[in-house]
């Protein structure tokens, strides 16, 4: 999940503010930006809406192409 991580720091939150506001833990949100772990879909969408960038984003840190 490549784009988790830049978006994340893009935004300057560290990874405990960004677990305790979504209500994970801070080593689960470290396994997901590592690729350690895949988040359900669910968690997917609510990261998705706190960062405000699309799924497609987070997993490959490219925006969506139509082509």
């Amino acid at each position: 999940m490549i784009g988790l991580k830049l978006v994340r720091k893009a935004k300057n939150f560290s990874q405990q503010k960004v677990a305790m506001d979504l209500n994970i833990s801070r080593e689960s949100l470290s396994y997901y930006e590592n690729g350690l772990r895949q988040p359900s879909f669910e968690l997917l969408i609510e990261l998705s809406k706190y960062f405000n960038v699309s799924i497609h984003y987070l997993i490959t840190g490219e925006e969506f192409k139509k082509r």
